[in-house]
């Protein structure tokens, strides 16, 4: 496995965190129960798409039903359970849902 998470450091990917959510971003490094993204979002609420391995491949289907938030330069996701790499249909599409915001 530690093969693989080197092989998505560059790469965009969706990463599910033990009790902190689902994080959207790009991989820049792992060390233990952490990894470091950049350009990071939460992906709070989506609709079309039923489980994040759709959302890694596809995308969402109703980007206007989404919530996802603002950009943030840097995060720092502890606990993650779950990364996936995503592809370019699905980058482009989740980087096109506007940012929720108040």
């Amino acid at each position: 496995m530690n093969t693989e998470i080197n092989n998505q450091i560059g790469k965009q990917v969706i990463v599910r965190a033990d009790k902190a959510g689902v994080f959207y971003g790009t991989l820049v490094a792992k060390n233990q129960l952490e990894v470091q993204l950049n350009n990071v979002r939460k992906l709070y609420y989506w609709s079309g798409a039923n489980a994040i391995e759709q959302l890694a491949l596809e995308g969402v289907k109703n980007p206007k039903y989404c919530k996802f938030t603002v950009v943030n330069k840097e995060g720092t996701i502890s606990n993650y359970i779950q990364i996936l790499t995503c592809t370019d249909k699905a980058i482009k599409n989740i980087e096109s849902v506007p940012e929720w915001k108040i």
